[in-house]
């Protein structure tokens, strides 16, 4: 599948009830040769709006953080799990994930991304493993079907316990760690 016959799809998309409330598809954005991959769970309404992910208030904040390290956002490729907002902005349900998931899986397909950040647990649940617990495993690098992958807190929750910008920060660098050892080890 190309790009644009797997974001037409997705735009035109009807498996689940989500596409009859949303605005636009929020399909994800950046660098399609991307060797950094961000993952969230689902667009918010900003996002809704937009058609972009991770531009609200949650989304300046993750822009913060990329700029701290010194990651340009228009460097990695930033997505959702889910491509259309759920009411409210409650967390994806299962069947929601199961019905859009295969979206995701294609753009990574494409994308062929070394690094996966999974933002936040819910993502971090499904990309990594159903246990996964974001306080005491967020930051924490694993390989998973040829990719190295690891999950950080969602910016969302930054905004409301700024404690764990903190960690977030330490994850963050360590995140721009590994992208620039990938980018070294390709210049060999």
């Amino acid at each position: 599948m190309t790009w644009d016959e797997l974001e037409e799809s997705c735009k035109n998309c009807t498996k689940c009830e989500l596409h009859k409330t949303r605005t636009t598809c929020v399909f994800g954005c950046g660098s399609r040769t991307a060797k950094l991959m961000f993952v969230g769970e689902a667009p918010g309404e900003k996002e809704d709006l937009s058609g972009i992910p991770f531009v609200g208030v949650a989304g300046k904040m993750f822009d913060k953080f990329l700029f701290a390290v010194g990651i340009d956002r228009e460097e990695v490729y930033i997505a959702n799990m889910l491509k259309c907002r759920p009411p409210n902005n409650r967390d994806p349900s299962v069947e929601e994930q199961d019905m859009c998931i295969e979206y995701l899986r294609e753009q990574v397909r494409l994308i062929k991304p070394k690094l996966i950040v999974c933002l936040g647990r819910i993502s971090a649940m499904r990309l990594i493993k159903p246990d996964f617990k974001i306080t005491s495993e967020h930051g924490q690098w694993i390989e998973k079907g040829g990719f190295k992958m690891c999950a950080v807190y969602h910016p969302s929750l930054l905004l409301r316990d700024a404690r764990k910008k903190e960690d977030m920060l330490i994850d963050m660098k360590n995140v721009k760690a590994k992208l620039d050892a990938e980018e070294k080890n390709a210049s060999v």
